[in-house]
């Protein structure tokens, strides 16, 4: 998922160069080629030692990082439209339309019952939080924004509804992440902050208010302009516009102090971030949407500056994308992960 989100941040930024298009597509077939392989490794494993599905979903912990599947396909589903439909024929945008439908059904029956599971099957005290538990929310929250990306090129009686889901699930996984905020910030006051290996971990908080300000500017940009809501004046069009801008403000300033608060947390501890965690990946796909948030707002409001510093972020976020997949691959390479008694890395 980080791999794909790093694919929609190049082909969304406001200063391009001659190849960062092509750049941005070969991201994106990396990043398909990794999903089929890893999916394919995993199934292998479920297949040949028994019982390994069901005892990796009832894991308190590595069942946390079954969502991380559907963000992927979020990514997926999101590149299709960007890379794949001015090139192709109206196939594709009825497949997009038809996936997006599918992803939501599938995303939200994932966040009911996942969370049931973990409600009724186990107890998890206060001092064992963790923002993984905002993992299951995640897929259907990300609806928003996939719903922004794929209403961009169906008709107007198609776009409408993908919009109005999308917006509908992008607040239901933003309200359902202002919950799990409560319990975090309880967590933090009472028993001060996390291991520093895990604390990358902390950046999964900047994803929520990201997303979600990114979501409410591109859905409210792609609504059909001839059409009427609530009222039956051409200027609600507008008025919407005005209104998510402004929200999309409040929720980025959020994201802005989780990362704040996450950045100086891992800097505090850095010299003891001795062992890899696949929370390590936190790093890079919430900041991926404040990214993206960031450059949107800057484009909204014509702002030089703004689109500048979301360009910078671009730079940073490849980076530490580069220096967390060479972390881990040594990790893997070192049996730090994925081997019997070395936990789940997570």
């Amino acid at each position: 998922m980080a791999t794909g989100g790093i694919a929609l941040l190049l082909a969304s930024q406001p200063y391009s160069f001659r190849g960062l298009p092509t750049i941005a597509v070969t991201v994106y077939i990396f990043n398909l080629i990794l999903f089929v392989s890893i999916s394919a490794m995993i199934t292998v494993r479920f297949v040949r030692v028994e019982g390994a599905l069901v005892r990796s979903l009832q894991h308190p912990v590595e069942s946390l990082f079954f969502p991380t599947f559907w963000l992927s396909l979020a990514t997926i589903i999101t590149g299709m439209e960007r890379f794949g439909a001015p090139s192709s024929g109206p196939w594709l945008t009825h497949t997009i339309r038809v996936l997006f439908w599918i992803y939501l059904v599938c995303t939200y029956l994932v966040s009911i019952v996942q969370y049931w599971s973990l409600f009724a099957a186990q107890n998890h005290p206060i001092h064992d939080m963790s923002l993984a538990w905002l993992l299951p929310i995640f897929p259907i929250m990300l609806t928003g924004v996939v719903a922004s990306v794929a209403s961009g090129g169906q008709q107007d009686h198609h776009s409408i509804p993908i919009i109005v889901a999308g917006v509908s699930f992008q607040g239901l996984g933003m309200l359902v992440s202002i919950l799990m905020y409560a319990v975090y910030v309880r967590r933090l006051m009472q028993f001060g902050l996390p291991e520093p290996s895990v604390r990358p971990g902390m950046f999964i908080a900047v994803g929520p208010p990201s997303f979600t300000a990114l979501a409410f500017l591109d859905n409210a940009k792609n609504l059909p302009m001839n059409a009427k809501y609530i009222s039956d004046s051409n200027a609600t069009y507008e008025a919407l516009n005005v209104t998510a801008a402004f929200n999309a403000i409040l929720l980025w300033s959020v994201g802005l102090w989780f990362f704040g608060i996450a950045l100086l947390s891992v800097l505090a501890g850095i010299r003891k971030m001795n062992t890899f965690h696949l929370g390590w990946w936190a790093m890079v796909f919430p900041n991926v949407g404040f990214a993206l948030a960031t450059i949107k707002l800057g484009q909204v409001f014509e702002n030089d500056a703004v689109k500048g510093v979301g360009s910078g972020m671009t730079i940073t976020l490849i980076v530490t994308y580069v220096f967390v997949l060479i972390r881990q691959i040594l990790a893997l390479v070192r049996k730090e992960i994925m081997f019997e008694n070395k936990g789940n890395g997570s």
